[in-house]
């Protein structure tokens, strides 16, 4: 099989250029795992009663880890989903052995690179590609951090943070068919190419776009050089409107539940905005180039969305999405949620007496 990443190399370049952690003695990073599990385990109780969504599947205890964990599970991760493809894509041919090696190899470090980047970010995450339903995890040394740099009460932002990511664990195991349904847009971005090796080519362009990004902000490449089909913008269409819908929902389940039981959520949100919009330019570039901006949008445009469509037929009604892949809504609804509410529930569905 055609070896498109040297994971190998990938994993010891995240580990080697990734950030070192906060200071902490061993007592208190003790003390930050314990917690973090404690709270993720309040944390799903209180997601279940306020969404009303029950998860349907099995899935592992919560994972803390630091940076270098955090980069090689996703390295597993995208190692699952890559390597299949990429044997389907070129058909098994190898190519010579000097061209896969080196190709292989600057691949490998800059997926590093990126990882590495990324690890020193990233607070919490539910991983979906090593295994099914997914894993939960939560990244330590970058929550700590960031409750340092807010000053923020640290039980209070870690279970913040904790409602976010639970409630990404809940819309994946409540909702049994949507890691399946994820998965086979993923595969459908991959079928809607124009060829194998010109996709491997643009794939391994966009992994290189994304390293430039992290060295040089200057960088005018795109990572949507790889998006080149009018079958593929479709297919990133619904993946875009699945993602804005899952990290709106997570939002608004985070700052619905939080007044309840954090007592300085309102100061906490206030300061982590601030983060979210400040940045130097060399900061903001990266955020671009890498897609975190598009992200960052995604959480105030989902948010609202869910609002919208709670306040028109409550959240009994809203779970109504979560239906079938055919409920989840369209790119085009997500700043309409009354033509959601229409098609879904039927012209008289809306109740803006609900929720």
């Amino acid at each position: 099989m055609a070896q498109f990443v040297d994971w190998d190399l990938a994993a010891a370049t995240a580990g080697a250029l990734g950030k070192s952690g906060p200071r902490v003695s061993y007592a208190e990073a003790t003390d930050v795992v314990t917690e973090l599990r404690r709270l993720t385990g309040e944390a799903a109780g209180h997601v279940a009663e306020y969404t009303g969504l029950r998860s349907q599947l099995a899935h592992p205890p919560v994972r803390v880890v630091d940076r270098r964990d955090w980069a090689a599970a996703n390295i597993v991760g995208l190692r699952e989903v890559i390597s299949p493809l990429v044997s389907r894509l070129s058909g098994d041919k190898r190519p010579g052995p000097l061209t896969e090696a080196i190709g292989s190899r600057l691949t490998g470090v800059q997926a590093g690179t990126v990882l590495a980047y990324l690890s020193g970010r990233v607070l919490g995450q539910y991983e979906v590609f090593s295994g099914d339903p997914g894993q939960l995890l939560l990244v330590a040394p970058n929550i700590v951090e960031v409750e340092r740099k807010l000053q923020a009460n640290p039980r209070d932002f870690r279970l913040w943070v904790c409602l976010h990511e639970v409630t990404h664990r809940t819309q994946f195991t409540a909702v049994p068919w949507m890691r399946a349904y994820f998965l086979g847009e993923v595969q459908a971005f991959v079928d809607a190419s124009q060829g194998g090796e010109h996709l491997l080519e643009r794939l391994r362009r966009g992994v290189a776009t994304l390293s430039d990004a992290v060295k040089d902000p200057e960088s005018r490449a795109s990572v949507l050089d790889i998006v080149q089909t009018p079958a593929q913008r479709a297919v990133l269409d619904r993946l875009t409107a699945l993602m804005t819908l899952l990290e709106g929902h997570a939002e608004f389940v985070m700052d619905g539940v939080g007044p309840q039981v954090i007592p300085s959520v309102e100061s906490i949100r206030a300061a982590f905005n601030r983060r979210r919009e400040s940045g130097n330019p060399l900061e903001k570039a990266i955020r671009r180039l890498l897609g975190i901006e598009v992200k960052m949008r995604q959480y105030a445009e989902g948010r609202k969305f869910v609002h919208g469509v709670v306040d028109r037929v409550g959240m009994e009604g809203f779970n109504r999405i979560f239906g079938s892949p055919l409920t989840l809504p369209r790119l085009d609804e997500l700043g309409d949620p009354d033509a959601w509410v229409a098609r879904v529930h039927g012209p008289a569905g809306a109740n803006p007496t609900a929720g």
